[in-house]
């Protein structure tokens, strides 16, 4: 199944946000990533967490790499809502021009189990390739179901790091999972 077809068969559809396009998505990309940290995804952020915290993360953070052209940021829409996101990162050293990082696969608690993860990896990878990157690299919660995705897309486990960052809800220190994966 093409992209475009398994796109369209979530009723999702997929869009590379630009600096013209980024604000008509900015509340949507805080819903979703607001969302997914109530809901308990690690992602570099904790509770409390609000829509505001979200909004400076996405036009602080996120905004600049994309005016900059260092960063695709893609967004799955089912209608005019913003049902998932990720980044794709190539603002890597002038050594390490084969690689770019994934970053903030997040989809919306609602929309999940429909494949929009899948649709969205799959766009950062042609994403990867039309920068000419050839390697991959991202790092994930150990035993989350997005482990358990890259694999299937064929990342490959580089290592596991004990109590690497605080789960977002502050009770305890949780493992990462570092992986990548080479395109053809």
């Amino acid at each position: 199944m093409t992209l475009a077809e398994q796109t369209q068969a979530h009723a999702a559809r997929l869009v590379r946000l630009t600096a013209d396009t980024f604000e008509d998505h900015v509340v949507g990309l805080a819903e979703v990533l607001t969302a997914c940290v109530l809901d308990g995804a690690s992602v570099s952020f904790v509770d409390p967490f609000s829509p505001q915290d979200a909004l400076r993360f996405w036009r602080g953070k996120a905004l600049p790499g994309v005016l900059a052209g260092d960063v695709d940021l893609i967004v799955a829409l089912v209608g005019d809502e913003v049902a998932g996101t990720v980044q794709l990162a190539a603002d890597t050293p002038a050594n390490q021009p084969q690689r770019a990082d994934v970053r903030k696969l997040l989809v919306h608690p609602k929309h999940r189990r429909k494949g929009i993860a899948r649709s969205l990896m799959l766009e950062a990878e042609a994403c990867a390739a039309a920068r000419s990157r050839s390697l991959l690299t991202l790092d994930t919660r150990t035993g989350d179901a997005g482990e358990q995705l890259y694999l299937d897309l064929g990342y490959q486990v580089i290592g596991h790091i004990p109590a690497y960052a605080l789960d977002p809800r502050k009770q305890r220190f949780e493992d990462c999972t570092f992986m990548y994966k080479r395109l053809r």
